[in-house]
């Protein structure tokens, strides 16, 4: 047993909480769904909420001194600020579309930060059954055995992924379809899951070798899948090319060896 306070401890209590949350994805996902709409093409569930509240009843019990961001109490209550207290932050449900549509990229992201710095990550994806975990410093697993990112050196070999959001208004989807254009004659190919936290999984363990996204919900997207990234040797960093910032809800990854000539082409997407 990890040492109750330890990053292991955390990580094994997360791992309980994601899984756990994974059955009532799994038990939903093959049923027919009560659909709430956050925005025109932004959606919500029941079982986004039941996860939610399932995994932080589940860490506040084992943690209570430790802050909680989750995307549905942020939808319901107001955003938190982020301090340099241990804080969880939960998506319990990234790609709630896909789960909608029973299309199988889902899962449970649950990151921990300490000093605001991602410090433990897993991502859970119950339909495939596929858990990636990580903590800052000791490395990156998939299922228990090591990953690392791809060794692609050029991006005309990579494989890129991106999402549109969920924003409809023509300025934002003109910007979005210029900068995939301009990428697209560039890079191997491109996808689009339909989930932030799967994507950057895909990196970390080579299945993908570049992704950003600009304008994601928020910090519960990208929390455990940049620590998964960082420890399976890749690069998470801002579009720009200037250190990733966790609430700025613009993210790009990739592997270090096309991490330059990738922010060159994003700034030539622009």
């Amino acid at each position: 047993m990890a040492q109750k306070g330890s990053v292991e401890d955390f990580l094994a209590m997360a791992v309980d909480a994601a899984k756990k949350a994974g059955e009532i994805i799994r038990s939903g996902f093959y049923e027919t769904k009560n659909v709430e709409h956050k925005g025109v093409v932004d959606l919500v569930t029941e079982t986004d909420k039941a996860c939610e509240e399932l995994i932080f009843n589940l860490l506040k019990q084992q943690y209570p001194d430790h802050k909680f961001i989750g995307e549905e109490t942020t939808a319901a209550c107001g955003a938190t600020e982020l301090t340099d207290e241990p804080t969880w932050i939960v998506d319990p449900l990234d790609g709630t579309t896909n789960f909608v549509h029973g299309f199988p990229f889902v899962c449970v992201s649950i990151g921990l930060t300490i000093g605001r710095i991602p410090t433990v990550g897993v991502i859970y994806n119950p339909i495939m059954d596929e858990l990636f975990t990580a903590i800052r410093g000791k490395g990156a697993f998939l299922d228990g055995k090591p990953i690392k990112t791809s060794s692609k050196t050029e991006l005309v070999q990579s494989l890129l992924a991106t999402e549109a959001g969920t924003k409809r208004d023509k300025t934002t989807l003109d910007a979005s379809t210029n900068r995939i254009n301009s990428l697209l004659f560039k890079v191997r190919s491109i996808r689009m899951s339909g989930s932030c936290a799967l994507n950057l999984c895909g990196v970390a363990c080579g299945r993908l070798d570049l992704f950003y996204e600009l304008g994601f919900g928020g910090p519960w997207d990208v929390a455990a899948g940049a620590v998964i990234v960082t420890e399976a040797g890749g690069a998470v960093f801002d579009p720009s090319g200037k250190n990733f910032d966790l609430t700025s809800q613009r993210i790009a990854a990739s592997n270090p060896l096309v991490k330059d000539a990738f922010i060159e082409a994003l700034k030539q997407s622009e």
